[in-house]
């Protein structure tokens, strides 16, 4: 078997319904809806954590956030780095023949031992913090600075992508390009912007967002043409998604403003409009066309799934949480799949009983968030800046200790997303056994998941 090229495709804060394909009548992604024609829509696709940098954690390891260490975005403090001793999908590819490269926003670990370049990527141009400014960035391309030039951020990633496929046209090859669009700061070209300001029905932010979706949407169709003009379209497996849900900038999750389908919350949220994520894979000739998959698929999946169709054995010492879905996709298989799958995130140390869900069929459990472990601590706002602003600079870890108190944890909360998938009626009480069993079954993931983050803890902060 010829061995396929593969390009996963990252967005950043991009919702549920902020693609064509998913009932957005506003915005427009053309170049998404032909991946989507050509492929398979995931109508149920879950990132791993409602933050970035743990979702992109258990997208490239194929376990939960907490087993590989990185479970916030505190840059500053470490808590976004995959520990030194996961094996990342890079690593497994690199090791099987392909030429891999990452391309865009890293957010899994600063300092030498963390960079990109010592998890399995043999190339890398991007930024390593949690953002960027659209303009006036700062990148770094193979451990050599990359000043910005005039051009827009997301127009760069596109170049560099479409670069890299001509350069490794010759050999399989891995590549990801990790987009930090829409993510703040919220730019965009003026003439992407005022086409969204002249309907009429939109707050700038929103325009803005759509403008930044729109132009990514356009450099995936560049790097779409780049593959037809080297003719390995047809041997190149594409997978498109977004890291977590929308952060909403002060629009409600079901306003009319912004659409997100009928899902309630938002990005930092374990409801579904935190976690329900775009999903689309394409691989002509393997993947029947306008395929639409309605059993849920989870970020943890995706390293099995495509190891497999590379024909990549795994370490058996891997122990990775998600399944191989390929044949599942496919269609070679047409039970539903024995989902149960696990979510929690708070700033910093995990927190028990806080922003926690744990979805098995489709039933879902839900801990509500303890607001005072999910909000930004101000203190280390200094740090995120100065980071922010030289992203090619070395900093120590800050150690400072964080001081909070938190308020005591609500009762969870049980909905049935099949019939309730805005999450709006909770049935713990009609269904009492069935809570406290999901409950008992979260609690005891947490616990076991928790002794293993605090031997990664202890490995990410020595340096």
């Amino acid at each position: 078997m010829n061995k396929p090229n593969i390009i996963v495709i990252v967005a950043d804060d991009m919702g549920f319904g902020d693609i064509g394909i998913s009932g957005n009548k506003d915005v427009r992604t053309p170049n998404l809806d032909r991946i989507a024609r050509e492929g398979v829509i995931l109508n149920q696709h879950y990132s791993a954590s409602p933050m970035c940098a743990p979702a992109r954690a258990a997208l490239l390891t194929g376990k939960y956030p907490h087993r590989t260490g990185a479970v916030d975005v505190s840059t500053c403090r470490g808590y976004d780095r995959i520990a030194l001793d996961e094996i990342t999908v890079a690593d497994l590819f690199k090791q099987n023949g392909y030429r891999t490269g990452l391309i865009g926003k890293w957010h899994n670990g600063r300092g030498e031992a963390y960079h990109p370049m010592n998890r399995g990527f043999e190339s890398f141009t991007g930024f390593r913090c949690g953002g960027s400014d659209y303009w006036s960035w700062m990148l770094e391309k193979d451990h050599e600075p990359f000043p910005a030039d005039g051009r827009y951020l997301t127009d760069v990633f596109s170049e560099e992508a479409a670069s890299f496929i001509q350069e490794n046209q010759e050999r399989p090859f891995f590549l990801m390009l990790t987009y930090n669009a829409p993510h703040t700061p919220l730019q965009a070209p003026e003439e992407e912007i005022q086409p969204f300001r002249d309907m009429g029905k939109f707050s700038e932010a929103v325009c803005t967002i759509y403008a930044m979706i729109k132009r990514m949407d356009y450099g995936i169709g560049t790097m779409l043409n780049t593959l037809a003009d080297c003719k390995i379209e047809e041997e190149t497996i594409i997978l498109f998604v977004s890291d977590n849900g929308p952060d909403m900038k002060g629009e409600g999750s079901r306003s009319a403003i912004r659409y997100n389908s009928v899902l309630s919350g938002t990005k930092g949220s374990v409801l579904e409009g935190g976690i329900r994520v775009p999903g689309l894979l394409k691989w002509p000739g393997k993947i029947e066309a306008g395929t639409v998959y309605e059993e849920p698929v989870h970020f943890t999946d995706w390293l099995l799934t495509l190891a497999s169709a590379a024909g990549i054995s795994l370490p058996p010492f891997l122990q990775a949480d998600g399944r191989d879905m390929l044949s599942l996709l496919r269609g070679l298989e047409r039970k539903e799949n024995d989902f149960s799958k696990f979510w929690q995130w708070n700033r910093f140390e995990p927190v028990p009983f806080c922003n926690a869900a744990l979805r098995k069929g489709p039933w879902k459990l839900v801990y509500p968030s303890i607001p005072e472990a999910v909000e930004f601590y101000a203190p280390d706002q200094k740090y995120v800046r100065q980071i922010t602003q030289r992203p090619d600079l070395e900093y120590p870890l800050v150690r400072e200790p964080i001081d909070r108190k938190l308020s005591e944890p609500s009762k969870p909360l049980l909905y049935h997303l099949t019939e309730d998938p805005s999450e709006e009626h909770d049935r713990s009480e009609s269904h009492s056994e069935l809570c406290e069993e999901m409950k008992q079954e979260l609690d005891q993931l947490f616990d076991e998941l928790m002794k293993t983050y605090k031997t990664k803890r202890i490995l990410n902060v020595e340096e």
